[in-house]
């Protein structure tokens, strides 16, 4: 009798490494499948030559403020480019929010289903916005720029 988690496959794993006798580590199964998730999640479109509709679109937000706006957003990116590039992967739900530790750190908390299973699965996700500058004066040749007004009566 086949193993019934043969549809799910071997792959590479991610990140790649190299195995024992000096060939490419593989990942098979479900581990293979939440690993493809971080390489989804991880790929900007665009980022790939012969794929450049591959991706999620969460990168648009590298420079987003981290609110209740941008989570929403990381959500809805998430979860389409799940159910679009992994097809053994069903009822996909995202929830995202700031981590309260880093606050340039988005936390995406993905729960999904494996395809043909009730065998229910999560992970999380840390995407790193980037933090927002402090307002300094403008400068010019590393002189901070001043204006004189002279009164000529």
């Amino acid at each position: 009798m086949p193993n019934d988690r043969e549809f799910l496959g071997t792959g590479l794993r991610f990140p790649v490494s190299v195995n024992l006798n000096g060939g490419v580590s593989s990942s098979s199964f479900e581990e293979n499948v939440r690993q493809s998730l971080f390489v989804i999640l991880g790929t900007a479109p665009g980022e790939r030559i012969n794929r450049p509709r591959f991706g999620c679109r969460i990168h648009d937000l590298m420079f987003a403020p981290n609110n209740s706006t941008t989570a929403a957003r990381a959500e809805v990116f998430c979860e389409e480019a799940i159910l679009k590039f992994e097809p053994r992967i069903e009822k996909v739900v995202c929830h995202a929010g700031p981590n309260p530790d880093e606050p340039n750190r988005l936390d995406i908390r993905i729960e999904y289903v494996i395809a043909g299973k009730n065998d229910k699965r999560n992970l999380v996700f840390p995407f790193y916005l980037k933090p927002e500058e402090e307002q300094v004066p403008a400068e010019q040749d590393g002189v901070v720029a001043t204006a004189a007004v002279v009164n000529n009566a």
